[in-house]
């Protein structure tokens, strides 16, 4: 009886008895959803975790001469030198690096006119390890070492 008389909508009655799918002119029709079993298994997209971190150096206490250039070199730039801007209101140098790999951690160097230099933010120190590390690694009582980053995100 409720198919004599059509939807709430006043559409006649489909004869077949199945439900018709309207779609505006010129679109596709839609497909009935599938059921759990038959829907495709999507695979889980791999996200690599990131972060920004901004380095700061100040020249030492009782040094007066200025570096011309400060820059810093880890695995996370492969090694290559970033120059440090120097902020002459503020006094010091600083640089945001983006895109930082996280769970991991980072070794590093900070370099005034290519030489290295004390980080007083560094997350401890670290013996180098390979070629790369060995060329930026700061001498230190224990040995070269060079500077750690915890790079951890949520």
């Amino acid at each position: 009886m409720a198919q004599n008389f059509g939807n709430a909508f006043l559409q006649p009655p489909h004869k077949s008895g199945a439900a018709v799918l309207k779609t505006p002119a010129g679109a596709a029709p839609k497909r009935p959803a599938q059921h759990p079993a038959q829907q495709p298994v999507q695979q889980p997209v791999e996200r690599k975790l990131t972060f920004t971190k901004i380095f700061r150096w100040r020249l030492p206490d009782g040094q007066k001469q200025e570096p011309a250039t400060v820059e810093i070199a880890g695995t996370f730039t492969g090694w290559k030198k970033v120059p440090l801007i120097h902020d002459r209101v503020m006094g010091g140098w600083h640089a945001t690096v983006q895109q930082i790999q996280g769970n991991r951690t980072h070794h590093y160097m900070l370099l005034a006119d290519g030489k290295p230099v004390e980080d007083q933010h560094s997350d401890g120190m670290a013996v180098p390890s390979g070629a790369q590390e060995q060329q930026f690694a700061i001498a230190t009582a224990r040995g070269p070492r060079v500077f750690m980053l915890f790079a951890q995100t949520k």
